[in-house]
């Protein structure tokens, strides 16, 4: 058991809510009992202290981050995602992956105790609408901790050097406050040094991020996601931890999404087979886009179901509109320049 000391050092602690050093205490008071025989409660005691880890965000040290005269803040969105890895349709291989990244992050105390680094840095890859920036908030949900989502229009400026010093604050927010920090259209900083679309300064960020990436050593979560993994540098690769790629819905999980999203306003009977083949080509974005249409009209009509005719017209119109971004993106591609993100 805790001694005397131990036990005022927990109390002392919770009652000024320093989160890390009462799991300091507590993974003491657990080495202490494993040190005397008592094996099991030990592993007990350091099994609830890294699921606590895990749910509690050290919301005192964010404060300094969200002050509206901060300059990070103008850096950094925060929110608090109540997202659930159940709310996504995936393909077995992807959410494998996720569950595994979230185990590894329900252990992170033990891995690195044993030398170890679990899995943080994160590439996700794929068409929009797939489902990379829910990803994130999947993530920073069920871990229990923040999302801090950075604003790439006020990161990117036309100024040598400033560029790679607001990337520096981000990095120190990365290392004082435990999250998930999240660079949406990565490849606006990424892409591969020497394109003919190549600005300098771009070039010294580009450095300056795989510096810093390198170099962190937080217990931070940092998603890069990306719709050109072609235009990346390839120096990029070897700083993630873990790749991961996002594909178009087929049939099967259109199916599911479609049934899961529209609920309790399904139509009796219901030709889900047909009305799926409607959507197929569309991105999940895409497809949610369009059953909330189809509820909204349904709504308006004061009616208890969708028409079915209503959803597959909705489908055509996001296919319509779907083609008309790929048309224009080719035409800026030939053009000479990046394609722009959806």
């Amino acid at each position: 058991m805790a001694n005397a000391e131990q036990l005022k050092a927990l109390v002392k602690s919770h009652i000024e809510r320093d989160d890390q050093h009462f799991y300091s205490v507590a993974m003491q008071v657990a080495a202490r009992e494993a040190k005397v025989g008592h094996g099991k409660l030990a592993i007990e005691l350091r099994d609830m202290i890294d699921a606590a880890k895990t749910r509690t965000a050290p919301q005192g040290k964010i404060v300094p981050l969200i002050h509206p005269r901060s300059e990070t803040a103008s850096l950094l969105h925060v929110s608090w995602p109540k997202n659930r890895l159940s709310d996504m349709v995936l393909g077995n291989a992807t959410e494998a992956q996720l569950r595994r990244i979230l185990k590894e992050q329900q252990y992170h105390e033990r891995i690195r105790e044993h030398g170890l680094s679990p899995r943080r840095k994160l590439l996700l890859v794929g068409p929009p609408g797939t489902g990379k920036t829910l990803t994130a908030s999947v993530l920073a949900g069920e871990l229990g901790i923040p999302l801090f989502s950075v604003r790439l229009d006020t990161l990117i400026t036309k100024y040598m050097g400033e560029t790679a010093a607001k990337l520096r604050q981000i990095f120190d927010a990365i290392n004082d406050v435990r999250g998930v920090y999240f660079f949406d259209e990565f490849d606006a900083i990424g892409s591969q040094r020497g394109l003919d679309n190549d600005v300098g300064e771009i070039r010294r960020v580009l450095n300056s991020f795989l510096q810093m990436i390198e170099n962190d050593q937080s217990h931070s979560l940092i998603i890069a996601a990306t719709n050109h993994i072609e235009i990346l540098d390839y120096a990029l690769f070897r700083r993630f931890d873990d790749i991961i790629e996002y594909q178009l819905p087929n049939h099967a999980q259109a199916a599911e999404l479609i049934q899961s999203r529209l609920g309790r306003f399904s139509p009796r009977p219901f030709p889900l087979g047909t009305v799926t083949t409607q959507a197929d080509g569309l991105s999940y974005a895409e497809i949610r886009h369009a059953i909330d249409d189809a509820i909204k009209d349904a709504l308006m009509r004061d009616a208890k179901q969708i028409k079915t005719d209503t959803l597959t017209h909705a489908f055509a119109e996001r296919r319509k509109l779907s083609a008309r971004m790929t048309q224009r993106k080719a035409a800026s591609y030939h053009a000479g320049a990046v394609p722009q993100q959806a």
